[in-house]
């Protein structure tokens, strides 16, 4: 059986109606930070269960509740997310971890090293810059590497 889950990043409290287009039908959703307000958290909870992480413009009483790391096992598949991945103090290797999820830079970044997915989904927020606004999506089953698709919800 396959798991589809969304990444979404940096949303900094807007939550476009074209993400949640996106994220329809997902089993569950991870925020990798900078959520920028609780109502983000709220609408995507009605979409599916939500795993987020506090980045560094989380603050205030209900970001209190967000750790700043989590590792999150979901089919079959173990997930460490953090905001900035300059911040990465473990080795993912080292605690059987199959994908790094991260956010900050607002910069798609997918890469594999040592078999270890470290992927970054952009910023879902406010447009900064010329930079898309995305997310991305990973379809889990126990065989094969996780690919993860990123949508660009500019189109």
């Amino acid at each position: 059986m396959s798991l589809r889950i969304g990444v979404i990043s940096d949303t900094h409290g807007l939550l476009r109606p074209e993400a949640e287009h996106c994220l329809a039908g997902v089993s569950h959703i991870i925020h990798a930070g900078d959520i920028g307000a609780p109502e983000v958290l709220e609408r995507l909870r009605r979409i599916a269960p939500v795993t987020a992480i506090r980045g560094n413009v989380d603050v205030g009483d209900w970001a209190k509740h967000h750790p700043e790391t989590e590792t999150l096992r979901l089919g079959g598949r173990c997930f460490y997310l953090l905001h900035d991945l300059h911040a990465l103090h473990i080795d993912p290797a080292a605690h059987d971890i199959d994908a790094v999820i991260s956010g900050h830079s607002h910069r798609v970044q997918i890469n594999t090293i040592n078999g270890i997915l470290f992927l970054n989904p952009g910023s879902a927020g406010p447009r900064r810059s010329k930079l898309p606004i995305t997310l991305a999506t990973l379809d889990l089953d126990e065989a094969g590497p996780l690919r993860p698709v990123i949508h660009n919800l500019d189109r």
